[in-house]
């Protein structure tokens, strides 16, 4: 289903969690720098190109201030003027129809955003060849610097984010919780209330209240086969509501 968010369940952290789940998968996949993805950005993968988040190399920046501010600051000040660039072109979305602005959202960041891009990659080149590599700055730059290539990705489609950050508020709510339940019981547990998050999270970016939704289909449900659910799944439910 398009726009769907999936919620996934793993006993662990290892690379054979998403192998086995992106198997047979085609597209754009976008992660945070966590080295088990990056296995997807090799010949081993030729279905699956990977983007990366530069909210999160921004992130290793504001923690190197108090280590670098000068080189800090510049490296934010410049990856300011890329989310800038995003900005404006979110103040476009509602004056076009959704192709158009992928259109021209790629447009402005080709002319735009890809001279930024290649000035930070430059500073970073040489910034690595002077500081410290065990600095908080030296990590920072490290970080960007090898990932620079996927973390550019973006501007080749106005489709692409230039962050995970709408992935990131999707788990938040689960991130805050568990310091409450901590634990689900048992992996079965775990794997149903991934799927669980999975349709509340879905009911919220399709901005349907989970409640109502919840509500209507476990009241249809015990009447309805399994191949005769289609019609409940929140973005389908939506539209038979309106």
């Amino acid at each position: 289903m398009d726009q769907a968010v999936y919620f996934d369940y793993q006993k662990g952290r290892s690379r054979e969690g998403p192998q086995a789940l992106l198997a047979t998968y085609q597209g754009y996949l976008q992660a945070d720098g966590y080295k088990v993805y990056e296995d997807f950005d090799t010949k081993a993968h030729p279905n699956i190109t990977l983007l990366q988040c530069m909210a999160h190399a921004r992130r290793k920046f504001v923690e190197a201030l108090a280590n670098d501010q000068a080189r800090a600051q510049h490296a934010l000040d410049w990856i300011g003027k890329l989310y800038g660039i995003e900005k404006q072109c979110r103040l476009l979305k509602n004056e076009l129809t959704l192709q158009e602005w992928y259109d021209q959202r790629q447009e402005i960041r080709q002319v735009q955003a890809v001279p930024v891009l290649e000035e930070i990659n430059k500073w970073l080149i040489e910034q690595a060849a002077i500081v410290l590599p065990k600095s908080a700055i030296g990590k920072a730059i490290d970080y960007s610097l090898r990932r620079w290539a996927i973390l550019s990705r973006y501007v080749k489609d106005g489709r692409l984010e230039i962050d995970n950050n709408l992935v990131e508020n999707q788990i938040r709510p689960v991130a805050l919780g568990r310091k409450n339940f901590l634990f689900a019981g048992s992996h079965q547990a775990a794997s149903r209330a991934a799927v669980i998050y999975s349709m509340v999270a879905t009911c919220n970016k399709a901005g349907i209240d989970p409640e109502k939704w919840l509500t209507d289909v476990l009241t249809k449900l015990p009447s309805r086969k399994a191949n005769d659910i289609d019609d409940l799944l929140p973005q389908n439910w939506m539209a038979k509501n309106d």
